[in-house]
């Protein structure tokens, strides 16, 4: 982790502010590195995350052995994993509506009138739960009332450029090397 800043003492303020963060948000062990520019003399704040690669996402397949039957228009999911449930629950009542699954046991789901292909669907992908806490992490770090906010993040490094006034270029610019070092940087 590095925080540049010209104050010395807001960089170690910061540094401790981000550690509880993560401590918080449990996150000390995804992230790879952290880099943190802060002037707010401009006022910016930039930050860039780089998070390790979680676990494969768990497919439908995974957890359930789907058999269709023709004769009533039903699908039945004959859970063999009921590890993510819940989230399987949640996502074929979104698709599909909660009046047309019935759940008669814990190893058993029931789809009327199934409409959505469901083949290869993702139940539960630990990739993006991950993305998403970092994400809370992030926004718990920037200063309060930088609202104005260039995300500019990919595969797995996030970075935001953050102002309260308009953003300019050379933040932008600066977030782009910072992303390139972080990139180039291996953690061993």
């Amino acid at each position: 982790m590095k925080v540049e800043c010209y104050d010395r003492e807001g960089a170690e303020a910061y540094e401790l502010v981000v550690k509880q963060v993560l401590q918080d948000l449990q996150l000390g062990r995804a992230i790879e590195d952290l880099q943190i520019f802060a002037d707010p003399r401009e006022p910016v704040f930039i930050i860039v995350v780089k998070f390790a690669k979680a676990a494969s996402p768990v497919y439908l397949e995974d957890m359930a052995i789907p058999e269709y039957d023709k004769e009533e228009n039903k699908l039945h999911l004959r859970i063999t994993d009921e590890t993510y449930l819940p989230q399987l629950l949640e996502k074929l009542w979104r698709l599909e509506g909660r009046e047309k699954i019935q759940q008669p046991t814990r190893f058993e789901i029931i789809i009327e009138n199934p409409t959505v292909k469901l083949e290869g669907l993702i139940v539960h992908d630990p990739q993006e739960t991950l993305r998403k806490k970092i994400y809370d992490a992030i926004f718990r770090i920037i200063p309060e009332g930088f609202r104005v906010i260039r995300d500019i993040s990919s595969d797995n490094i996030i970075a935001m450029v953050c102002t309260d006034e308009i953003l300019q270029e050379e933040w932008i610019k600066k977030a782009d090397n910072m992303i390139k070092k972080v990139g180039a940087e291996r953690r061993w």
